[in-house]
C-alpha cells in the first residue's frame, strides 16, 4: 500500500507541476505541458480507481487531489473536453 500511495502521490505532484500549478503564473510557467499533464492524469485516475480498496485513509484524499487537477487541465485548455472525455475521465466519470 506504501508504494501505491507513493506512486500516487508522485504523479499528483507531477501532473500539478506540468499544468504549471508551482509557479505563481501557472500560464507562463516553463514546466507547463498540457499533454503530458493528460498523461499524468490519466496513470493517476488509473492507479486511483483500480487500488482504491488498498488506499484505505488515503483514497479520499487522493481522488480530490485527482479531480482538483482534472478541473484545473479543465480550465487551463483553450478548448475543453466534453465531459467525460477529459483526463482520466474513463476511469472516474465525469468531472465537472
Amino acid at each position: 500500500m506504501e508504494v501505491i500511495s507513493r506512486a500516487a502521490v508522485m504523479l499528483l505532484l507531477a501532473g500539478a507541476e506540468r499544468l504549471g500549478l508551482a509557479d505563481p503564473d501557472p500560464e507562463t510557467s516553463p514546466h507547463r505541458d498540457l499533454d503530458e499533464a493528460r498523461r499524468l492524469i490519466t496513470a493517476l485516475a488509473g492507479l486511483v480507481t483500480a487500488s482504491a480498496e488498498y488506499l484505505g485513509l488515503h483514497a479520499g484524499p487522493l481522488r480530490d487531489g485527482l479531480q482538483s487537477l482534472q478541473k484545473a487541465f479543465r480550465e487551463a485548455s483553450a478548448v475543453p473536453d466534453e465531459p467525460g472525455k477529459g483526463p482520466g475521465e474513463k476511469y472516474t466519470g465525469p468531472v465537472y
